[in-house]
């Protein structure tokens, strides 16, 4: 269930000494975008945390690199009840023609019962779908418009 793993996300997070968002889908279902389908759970942090964060759990950090417009400095996968999360820090999308660390300017709390987690409003994670520019993303622009 989505919302058993937030809560082990955010419970993973908690150590945490810099700002750290959910983005993605993940983040979109806690804004109320909808219908869609969150396939995994995008955490991005800071180079240090991520780095900690996923020794911790037995991962070691290493550069990541999934796809060609996307790389991250510190990247590892954990899977938490049935959920990959993808723990990402120095988070790069490739605009085409150099490559753009993304670190969000706003960080909304969104409560999930006890559970407090962190996103970027919805305007900004509009402007990374825009940014990230995949057909999916243009989807979620879509759903993500909806909520203004």
């Amino acid at each position: 269930m989505l919302a058993t793993a937030l809560g082990l996300v955010a419970e993973a997070a908690r150590g945490a000494r810099d700002p750290w968002w959910i983005i993605g889908s993940a983040a979109m279902a806690l804004h109320g975008a909808g219908p869609l389908k969150v396939g995994d759970i995008d955490l991005l942090m800071s180079r240090a945390d991520a780095a900690r964060l996923l020794e911790r759990h037995g991962r070691g950090a290493a550069p990541g690199s999934m796809h060609d417009k996307f790389r991250s400095d510190v990247f590892g996968r954990l899977e938490l009840d049935d959920y990959a999360v993808e723990v990402m820090g120095g988070f790069h999308v490739h605009d085409g023609e150099s490559w753009r660390e993304v670190v969000p300017s706003s960080r909304v709390e969104v409560r999930l019962e006890d559970t407090e987690l962190f996103v970027p409003c919805v305007e900004e994670l509009i402007g990374m779908c825009r940014l990230f520019g995949r057909p999916k993303d243009v989807e979620r622009e879509r759903l993500l418009a909806a909520l203004l």
